[in-house]
């Protein structure tokens, strides 16, 4: 029996939720329509997928076994969605760029500059994402690449680090510490924060509400931002804080006003990087990914694997990575990266 792609992810939302409402505002549909297209799909199976009660729904024995072979399914269908897309943009020698909040060509040009060089006849169409949520892999559904701080690691997501930075607390100019020239965590850990959707990935999420140092979700919270505009949004009101990595920093003063934004010393640094599903087939995306592997490494040499964010050592890394790129910016990044149409790297001789 054929299904509709929109038929089993309906399905899986609301068996991973639990509940009609959660999972119709996570797919931003009304509940109605998502109970009339789940009890249509349990017609055409002819069995009974869900129990009602209550509190919301769960899984009858029959849906926790179907729910495994839809989660299978839909796996396939999306991979084979993305495959297709992103064979359909190399065709055209284009490449659909995914970001978070400031547009990524103001914060790191000489990627794009290396790029384009390195790509002459390339489009790039810019695309602003929601926050992570969901897998990082069918979160990068309609994009090729995307350049954000680092999501949730996903072993179908390559990730290729590009510098760290530290984070900066963005707060209302009335606020009691917004004198201050620096802060501390022990400043902010108990201030109420600006939270973040359920549907956001909750660690992901959590690095901007200092969760990893608090070990715990803020005391306090206001709204449930989905978005870049919506935390601006909501910072505007004046109602909490939140931190932002400090490439943001800069475009929040220029477009919001009453705020402040105050570097945190002793924070952990956010990670800029690219990420990218490893089995796109897009050509471009694997020459982006050399250009940005060359103004990574020492002498131009290039690693043949993506960095894992976990491995020991990362942050060391990251400090030289950064210390390289200074020195690049300052003597002309272009004509050292050494880099040919479609990634190849050119040899000495």
């Amino acid at each position: 029996m054929p299904f509709k792609r929109g038929q089993l992810r309906y399905f899986v939302t609301v068996a991973e939720e639990g509940q009609m409402t959660r999972a119709a505002r996570k797919l931003h549909l009304a509940q109605p329509a998502l109970s009339h297209a789940i009890a249509q799909l349990e017609s055409e199976l002819g069995i009974e997928l869900l129990e009602r009660h209550a509190r919301g729904v769960s899984l009858t024995p029959a849906g926790e076994t179907f729910l495994d072979k839809a989660r299978v399914a839909l796996a396939a269908t999306t991979d084979a969605a993305m495959t297709a897309k992103s064979l359909a943009r190399a065709a055209r020698t284009t490449m659909e760029f995914g970001y978070l909040g400031c547009p990524p060509n103001l914060h790191t040009p000489e990627l794009f500059a290396a790029f384009a060089d390195a790509e002459p006849d390339a489009r790039v169409s810019f695309h602003e994402l929601p926050f992570p949520n969901g897998s990082t892999a069918s979160w990068l559904e309609d994009v090729d690449v995307a350049m954000c701080h680092l999501p949730a690691p996903d072993s179908d997501v390559c990730v290729q680090p590009l510098r760290s930075e530290p984070r900066i607390v963005v707060m209302p100019d009335s606020h009691p510490l917004a004198e201050r020239k620096e802060l501390v965590l022990a400043d902010v850990l108990d201030e109420t924060f600006v939270g973040y959707n359920p549907a956001v990935q909750p660690l992901w999420a959590g690095f901007w509400t200092l969760d990893d140092h608090r070990g715990k979700d803020p005391a306090r919270s206001v709204e449930h931002a989905m978005s870049a505009p919506e935390i601006f949004t909501i910072i505007a009101s004046r109602r909490g804080i939140i931190t932002v990595p400090a490439c943001q920093a800069a475009m929040i003063l220029r477009v919001l006003r009453g705020v402040v934004v105050i570097p945190l010393a002793d924070a952990r640094p956010a990670v800029l990087g690219l990420v990218w599903n490893g089995r796109n087939p897009n050509p471009l995306v694997h020459t982006l990914a050399t250009v940005a592997r060359r103004l990574a490494s020492p002498n131009g040499q290039v690693s043949t694997e993506a960095v894992d964010p976990e491995e020991v050592g990362f942050e060391q890394a990251l400090q030289n990575l950064n210390a390289r790129l200074a020195q690049r910016r300052g003597s002309g990044a272009k004509a050292r990266l050494g880099v040919t149409p479609r990634g190849k790297p050119q040899t000495d001789g």
